[in-house]
């Protein structure tokens, strides 16, 4: 099954040639996320093959324009293709306001049903899930309400052992109840235990995203043991002052985060418009977790 994340913005603050404002797609077993929708959102979509309307929910983790100012563009677009599905919405409450005031002033009335979530900052809270997924937010530390958010990848049913069943010769109908746990009797009566005719399935995997936050042990419970985290990195190490002021991370603290967390792969991104050349912070963040890797827009990254 597919988990996979693609970066549609890495900038922060500002986009500048060739970079973007905060934007991400994840792709979990074909179902497609939206989190934070800066500026030209919908036109990176556009670039990368991307059809907006199979997009459904849309996470915001804060209303910082650089990570949220493509969402109103977004959601009018899917008006005007004619959508009819839903969509949901998650993010801070004022962000419900910020979305009718303008569909009230343009006369805008959606011919799709559409569904604001209010996250919450205090404490960790599961704000969607399904078949497939559990997603949760959870407080940050930035110099407004922050949330990131927690993509955890629910366990799956054993998968069959082909090579017995057909040697069984269990009938194909009879399979999904094995997956489920039902032993199979033969006709000659010969009961086999389900647990002899299947395949333990893959280990579950996860993805946490941090958007922008100082560096503070208050949300490290969180996201530990993740298989891939996310996490803003929008300063050289040199420049911790300015992090600490603005209330961002520096590439080497996002490193030591992942070490804390035991994290198995660091993602970092929201870099500071400030540096062009991308690989100071690669190497920074590196000095302290190997297994970092650039947030480049139109790159997939497999959780």
């Amino acid at each position: 099954m597919r988990f996979e994340v693609l970066i549609l913005g890495s900038s922060s603050a500002t986009p500048i040639y060739g970079r973007h404002p905060t934007a991400q797609l994840i792709n979990v077993n074909e179902q497609l996320y939206l989190v934070d929708c800066g500026e030209g959102t919908q036109v990176q979509l556009i670039k990368y093959g991307i059809k907006s309307n199979r997009i459904k929910h849309i996470f915001i983790s804060h209303l910082h324009g650089d990570h949220y100012l493509g969402l109103i563009g977004l959601l009018s677009s899917m008006h005007l293709v004619g959508r009819k599905e839903e969509v949901h919405v998650y993010g801070p409450a004022a962000l419900e306001e910020i979305i009718n005031i303008h569909f009230l002033h343009s006369q805008t009335v959606l011919r799709y049903p559409l569904y604001v979530h209010a996250t919450q900052d205090e404490s960790a809270e599961m704000i969607f899930e399904n078949e497939h997924l559990q997603v949760s937010s959870f407080p940050l530390d930035h110099r407004i309400v922050c949330t990131g958010f927690r993509f955890d990848e629910k366990k799956r049913l054993p998968t069959i052992d082909r090579a017995k069943t057909e040697a069984l010769g269990v009938p194909t109908a009879y399979l999904p109840l094995i997956k489920r746990g039902h032993d199979y009797t033969a006709p000659d009566g010969t009961v086999h235990r389900w647990q002899n005719l299947t395949l333990d399935p893959p280990v579950p995997r996860s993805y946490a995203y941090c958007s922008d936050t100082v560096m503070t042990p208050s949300y490290l419970p969180y996201i530990r043991k993740v298989d891939l985290l996310y996490h803003e990195a929008t300063f050289l190490h040199n420049m911790l002052d300015r992090a600490r002021d603005t209330y961002h991370t520096t590439a080497l603290q996002a490193g030591e985060i992942a070490v804390e967390v035991q994290a198995k792969k660091l993602l970092i991104g929201h870099y500071s418009a400030r540096y062009k050349d991308l690989k100071p912070l690669l190497e920074e963040s590196k000095t302290v977790f190997e297994a970092t890797q650039l947030a480049l827009e139109g790159s997939w990254y497999s959780v």
